[in-house]
């Protein structure tokens, strides 16, 4: 049975490859809507809309053509599905994003910058957070994200073909070892922020047990936020190539380091 929701002249009109390039579309629109740059929430809907069919244009020829849904059923088979599975690849992209902001905010939340230029994100965040998702989202655009992206999605339909759900077991543990290894890798970010605020709070505890009349809060509050900016200054570099080294390598392989 063919489908006839559509008018004939339209499906005539595009051509035989018109349902591959709409099964295609299905997976990349749930994709794009959540990767960073071209998902944000102030991102416009038309702009995300035309990024999802630029990639389809390229997406689509490298695959094998996809045989046309057996009916309305099919078609919405096809669409739960390929959302599914576009929402996971693009969450497990998105949440290196995500690394990022939790590394501000631990950054931030040592070094007494938390409640500065807290408003930059569609959520609000700390200035280091804002600093380093910027940052971070930039070079990733610089160094290729839209051609990773366009590579994992032709990976993808190896990894889940397309009409099939995903065996739920194995996308909850992949779900899980990818939030696990974000937090992971959001305090390997932190750490020098970390590791400087407990320096400075052992070393204002023996200053004030050696001169309890000295305010060593009042003294010891823009030494800390120096620092933390100091190492901002220095360390980004540094950290945010670490950062795009764990992301290119997610894109290379979106599934190693699983037990």
């Amino acid at each position: 049975m063919s489908l006839n929701f559509l008018p004939p002249e339209l499906v005539a009109l595009l051509g035989a490859g018109f349902w591959h390039a709409a099964i295609v579309f299905l997976r990349v629109a749930a994709m794009v809507s959540v990767l960073p740059a071209m998902g944000e929430l102030y991102v416009p809907a038309r702009v995300k809309l035309a990024v999802a069919a630029a990639f389809t244009f390229v997406v689509a020829p490298a695959l094998p053509a996809f045989a046309e849904p057996d009916g309305v059923m099919g078609f919405a088979r096809f669409a739960v599905t390929e959302a599914i599975i576009g929402l996971a690849i693009g969450i497990g992209v998105r949440i290196f994003v995500l690394a990022l902001q939790t590394a501000g905010t631990m950054a931030a939340q040592s070094t007494s910058l938390s409640q500065v230029l807290g408003g930059i994100g569609a959520e609000p965040m700390p200035a280091l957070g804002a600093v380093l998702m910027i940052s971070g989202v930039a070079l990733a655009a610089m160094m290729g994200l839209h051609v990773r992206v366009a590579e994992l999605l032709i990976r993808s339909y190896q990894m889940f073909p397309a009409g099939q759900f995903p065996a739920a077991s194995g996308l909850t543990e992949w779900g899980v070892f990818r939030v696990s290894q974000s937090f992971s890798l959001a305090f390997t970010l932190a750490a020098p922020f970390v590791i400087t605020a407990v320096i400075y709070n052992l070393t204002l505890g023996v200053i004030n047990r050696a001169m309890p009349q000295l305010m060593v809060a009042m003294v010891g509050a823009p030494v800390i936020t120096f620092f933390g900016l100091f190492i901002l200054m220095v360390g980004s570099p540094m950290i945010l190539d670490v950062w795009t080294r764990a992301l290119m390598t997610f894109f290379a392989n979106p599934g190693g380091g699983m037990p």
